[in-house]
């Protein structure tokens, strides 16, 4: 399936880093979690180590086994501490 994307939405220090809070991301084929935070360090080199951040797939948080699938919305964010 030519030209088809997931859209990733980016929240605080992530959006600081990569200099944007959203953008479709080209994803002709599923993928895992992992493997997208992996581009996302091989494109945005200032997220590393990305492996830390956490996902959340169509408004579920989800572990970086998932799996990610065209038209998926995925929010990219800090891990939370409280304190």
């Amino acid at each position: 399936m030519s030209g088809a994307t997931i859209n990733l939405l980016y929240f605080a220090r992530v959006a600081e880093l990569v200099g944007k809070r959203s953008e479709a991301w080209p994803l002709a084929e599923p993928t895992t979690g992992a493997e997208l935070l992996q581009a996302l360090q091989t494109q945005y080199p200032d997220l590393a180590p990305a492996a830390r951040l956490k996902l959340a797939i169509n408004q579920n948080h989800s572990k970086a086994t998932a799996s990610i699938q065209p038209g998926d919305e995925v929010a990219i964010f800090e891990p939370v501490t409280g304190g």
